[in-house]
Parts: C-alpha cells; sequence; structure tokens
C-alpha cells in the first residue's frame, strides 16, 4: 500500500496542474498503477478501469449540446454569413437574380421559404449537432433559428449597401436583391454558429 500512495504522489508531482489532463494521460498512469498492484484482484479491477477508459471518447467540436442564443453565438453567425456572403457580393449574377426575383413575387417567397427551410434543416433537423430549443421568442420561435436569420438579414443588407449593390431608390429591387445574398448569408450563418460547439 505504502508503494501506490508513493508512486500516486510522484505521478501529482510529475503532472503539471497547468496542463489538462488527457484520456492518454489516464491510461498511462492506470498502467502504471497495474505494473505496482500485487494483489490480482486489484490487478483485475485495474485492468477493467483501463478498458473502460479505452472505450471513453472525449467530446470534440461535434456532439456537444448547444443551447441558447448569445453574443458569442451571433459573432460566429456574423463570420459565417460574411465567408459565404462576398462571393455574392462581387458577382454580377446576384443582381440579375434578384431583378427576376422583384417580377415574379412567387420566386422572392420560395427563396425566403427554402432559405429559413434550409436553415432549420442545418440548426435542428440534420443532427450536426444537437441544438436545443430553449426559451423561444413569444414561446413559438426559436432563439437561435431568430438569432441566425437575424445576424446573416441584417449583414447582407448592411453590406449589400455600404458596397453600393443595390439602389435604394427602388426598395422593392434592392430588397429582393438583399433577399438573394441574405439566402447565402443564412446558410453560412448556421453553419458558422454550430460547426464551432458552443
Amino acid at each position: 500500500m505504502s508503494d501506490r500512495s508513493a508512486n500516486s504522489e510522484t505521478g501529482s508531482a510529475r503532472s503539471d496542474p497547468r496542463e489538462d489532463p488527457e484520456l492518454e494521460d489516464l491510461l498511462d498512469e492506470l498502467e502504471e498503477l497495474e505494473e505496482t498492484v500485487d494483489d490480482p484482484a486489484e490487478r483485475e479491477q485495474v485492468r477493467e478501469t483501463i478498458r473502460v477508459a479505452r472505450r471513453v471518447s472525449t467530446p470534440g467540436a461535434f456532439g456537444r449540446v448547444i443551447r441558447g442564443f448569445d453574443r458569442h453565438d451571433a459573432a460566429e453567425a456574423l463570420v459565417g454569413s460574411v465567408v459565404f456572403g462576398i462571393p455574392m457580393l462581387v458577382e454580377g449574377g446576384t443582381a440579375e437574380i434578384g431583378a427576376f426575383i422583384a417580377a415574379h413575387p412567387v420566386s422572392l417567397a420560395v427563396t425566403l421559404v427554402g432559405t429559413i427551410g434550409l436553415v432549420v434543416g442545418l440548426l435542428y433537423v440534420a443532427e450536426i449537432q444537437q441544438v436545443e430549443i430553449h426559451r423561444p421568442l413569444f414561446g413559438v420561435v426559436p432563439r437561435r433559428l431568430a438569432g441566425v436569420v437575424g445576424v446573416s438579414f441584417f449583414t447582407a443588407l448592411a453590406m449589400m449597401t455600404a458596397w453600393g449593390r443595390v439602389d435604394w431608390t427602388d426598395p422593392w429591387l434592392a430588397f429582393c436583391q438583399t433577399s438573394v445574398t441574405f439566402s447565402a448569408m443564412a446558410l453560412g450563418a448556421a453553419l458558422g454558429d454550430i460547426l464551432p460547439g458552443s
């Protein structure tokens, strides 16, 4: 028993408290303990603990439960929307598509509903992460959905206006062109929000 306590003291002195222990560190310590244990029953118990520890996986970026929507999530959504939106801002086809859907309101409705549907699918259906609905707005609208859609729409609106990609003298056309950019930015915002696993 004194060997075991002496070994645990050297093991704890050896590990740096500033470093986060990892599963491999635990396995190394257990294997060292297995070599020092004299009693066969205790040795078997250590071996069983090693087997269990090997089956344990540490959570990475994926597999965490995500709930709520805060400033950190909004910042991630902003980065995702900008990354996906910049190609839409510099591409001339965005203005052409916006002009087309301005002339065909059903196409605008399909674009907006489809975008919201894809965002819902990414956040809640595809199970890229386990996203829980936490305190929905008005008891119905998930905060994360509202946050991702809101951040991406206002980012599209601000960037399209700031870069002179829309002319607000024709608000309907400008809204439709912004909606085209929003559709890409919303997907980027959803991915940017859930992929880091906040």
